[in-house]
C-alpha cells in the first residue's frame, strides 16, 4: 500500500457526512466548538445566529452565499423546494442534520463518495489542497477563478463573500454543474 492510500483522511465541518455538495474553505469559526471540530457535525436551529454574532460579518457573508447558491442550484432531490427564499432556507435548514450539504475544513476524500459535488472556495486555498495531489492532472481551469473536474465532480470556484462569489459567479458555479 503507497503512502496515499495508508493515509486516512480526518473530514471535519459544519452538516452532514453524505450529501448533494461540500464547499470547502480553510478556517473554521475560531469560537469553541467550531475551532476544534474532529468530525462533521450538523447545526441546531438558531446555531448560523450565534456564529454571526461571535465572529463577525465574514461568516455571515459564507452561510449567505452558501444558501444563495444552493437556492439558484436547485440541486435534484435536494429539498430546498419547500422554501421561498435562500434566506428562509439559510434559517431554517442550512447544514442542519436534515441538509444535504456540508461546510468542511479538511481536504476532499474522493474515495469516500460521500458529495455529489465537492467545491473548494478560493483558488490560493485549492492550489494549497491540491498541490501534491495526483488527480490535478484532469482539473481544468476554465478562467481564472473557476477549474472543474468533471470526473472527480470537484470544482474550485471563488470564496464564498459577495464580492468574490457575486450573484453572476454564482449562476456561472450552477451552470458548471448542471452541464456535470
Amino acid at each position: 500500500m503507497n503512502t496515499a492510500q495508508s493515509k486516512k483522511i480526518l473530514t471535519h465541518g459544519l452538516g452532514v457526512v453524505t450529501g448533494k455538495v461540500a464547499f470547502y474553505i480553510e478556517h473554521p469559526p475560531r469560537i469553541e466548538p467550531y475551532n476544534n471540530l474532529m468530525q462533521v457535525s450538523a447545526l441546531a436551529s438558531g446555531e448560523i445566529e450565534h456564529i454571526n454574532a461571535h465572529c463577525g460579518n465574514g461568516w455571515r457573508k459564507i452561510f449567505n452565499v452558501f444558501a444563495k447558491f444552493l437556492f439558484a442550484a436547485r440541486l435534484p432531490d435536494h429539498d430546498i423546494t419547500n422554501y421561498s427564499t435562500w434566506q428562509s432556507y439559510r434559517d431554517s435548514a442550512l447544514l442542519q442534520a436534515s441538509s444535504q450539504e456540508a461546510l468542511l475544513f479538511s481536504t476532499p476524500d474522493f474515495s469516500a463518495k460521500t458529495y455529489d459535488w465537492h467545491i473548494i472556495a478560493g483558488r490560493t486555498y485549492a492550489k494549497s489542497l491540491l498541490r501534491d495531489q495526483v488527480f490535478t492532472n484532469n482539473l481544468t481551469w476554465l478562467d481564472d477563478e473557476f477549474a472543474v473536474d468533471y470526473n472527480l465532480r470537484l470544482i474550485i470556484s471563488p470564496f464564498l463573500d459577495y464580492r468574490q462569489l457575486s450573484n453572476i459567479k454564482i449562476n456561472k458555479l450552477v451552470e458548471i454543474i448542471r452541464q456535470g
